[in-house]
């Protein structure tokens, strides 16, 4: 799988493409998504710009987003302040505007709880791991293990979750991102990329969008993957 990481929690002056709205996020998914991309990760905003999960801006994101890409894989991060879970238990019946998985990260406090609260809700867990935390126990409905890691650290981090038996996605983050990407590809793990995880080509020249970024994901993907 390619994933497509569109906004994260960038703020608008530091890419003039950076997507933000849901009318952008729809523009740069369907841009994406025709270059091969199975699955977004999105961060919506509400009305000032502000990292949310209040159920009503995000079915607004979510269901704008799938109007332009169905059948695609739409993420969140739940990496946002306030009453998580509180926020998660409204989405019940958000119906179209609900994502189909959401992200957790594994060394914050509750994230068992949050996980739990996305299980209720009927949306997937991806488990986001950044460092070696013992992991052994999942909760009900994580589907996927998200490594975040740099060269160096990813062997580490994936002998911890590999044993785990569930898909992994391997990415980095600026300088790493596109280090990391070669490496998973080689090692057939999901890859991701877009302006959350880096705003430059591997040439350190800044990338036109995140259609420009996939483009060259989607080709080194394919260069390095075993034959």
């Amino acid at each position: 799988m390619l994933q497509a990481c569109l906004n994260g929690s960038r703020a608008a002056e530091e890419h003039p493409a950076l997507p933000l709205s849901p009318e952008r996020l729809a523009e740069d998914a369907a841009d994406v998504a025709a270059l091969g991309v199975t699955s977004v990760h999105i961060r919506p905003r509400d009305v000032i710009g502000a990292l949310t999960l209040v159920g009503p801006e995000v079915a607004t994101t979510i269901a704008t987003v799938r109007a332009a890409v169905p059948g695609i894989e739409i993420s969140v991060s739940t990496d946002v302040p306030g009453r998580r879970g509180t926020l998660i238990a409204s989405w019940a019946p958000l119906a179209s505007g609900r994502p189909d998985i959401a992200s957790v990260h594994v060394d914050q406090p509750g994230w068992r709880e949050l996980a739990q609260a996305l299980h209720q809700v009927n949306v997937k867990v991806e488990l986001v791991v950044e460092s070696r935390t013992g992991l052994t126990e999942l909760p009900d409905g994580v589907s996927r293990i998200t490594v975040v890691a740099t060269r160096d650290t990813a062997e580490s981090l994936l002998a911890q979750v590999e044993p785990l038996g569930l898909p992994i996605l391997l990415h980095g983050r600026d300088a790493e991102a596109w280090k990391v990407l070669d490496y998973a590809a080689i090692l057939e793990h999901h890859v991701r990329m877009g302006l959350e995880d880096t705003l430059e080509m591997p040439d350190g020249r800044t990338a036109k969008n995140n259609a420009e970024l996939i483009a060259l994901a989607r080709r080194r993907q394919r260069s390095r993957a075993p034959r």
